[in-house]
């Protein structure tokens, strides 16, 4: 078998802890993957050098190098495979520095295996390799959903997307809290997005379109 075809069906999982790590394993290779473990960011960073999977799953809390110090040194940004961050639990913060420094996605553990495979596999038919990953790039037309926002849901969005707390975005824009929350809940209604993480990767990943 070829470098390639190994390449096209395999699943680099990167995690220091093993139980994670034999338990993923388990359930990709049932659906027919190919799985590279790694215990740590070095011996992974090494192997993606060399080749490229077709997916990554890569923790974020890891001694020595986190997941967002391994997406910077990997240049995760053009890395010809999708890179998925995996934590216990996203927010907003860290979800905005891992998509700009590279991660195709957030996948919260307490999901499950079997989810993580369903999102993998269909993040691997969907991969265009190549493909403009690059945040802040100008302005974007390209992600319609947005042009269904009023503009105080804009203002409110940059915010999000600029990682500011509840707090912070209402100090910024002179308006309560509460409104910014209740703004913020009408702003993943209309784009579609189950929760704050997953409304910062859409529109990193489509580019800011206002």
């Amino acid at each position: 078998m070829s470098l390639i075809d190994i390449s096209s069906n395999e699943i680099f999982i990167v995690d220091d802890d093993a139980t994670i790590c034999d338990l993923l394993a388990m359930a990709f290779a049932i659906e027919g993957y190919h799985v590279t473990r790694f215990r740590d960011g070095s011996s992974f960073i090494a192997s993606a050098r060399t080749r490229a999977p077709a997916c990554v799953l890569l923790d974020l809390f890891m001694p020595a190098k986190s997941g967002l110090d391994i997406l910077k040194e990997l240049d995760a940004r053009n890395y010809s495979a999708p890179i998925f961050i995996m934590s216990g639990g996203g927010d907003i913060p860290t979800a905005v520095a891992a998509i700009k420094n590279g991660a195709y996605d957030f996948l919260e553990k307490q999901v499950g295996a079997d989810a993580m495979v369903a999102r993998v596999r269909q993040t691997i038919g969907d991969w265009s390799p190549g493909r403009n990953r690059e945040s802040g790039e100008p302005a974007s037309q390209s992600f319609a959903p947005c042009g269904r926002l009023t503009q105080r849901e804009r203002d409110v969005l940059n915010q999000v997307i600029a990682a500011a707390s509840s707090k912070e975005a209402a100090r910024n824009l002179g308006i309560s809290r509460r409104t910014v929350e209740i703004h913020r809940l009408h702003i993943m209604k209309k784009l579609g997005a189950k929760n704050a993480v997953d409304l910062v990767r859409m529109v990193l990943s489509n580019g800011r379109p206002f």
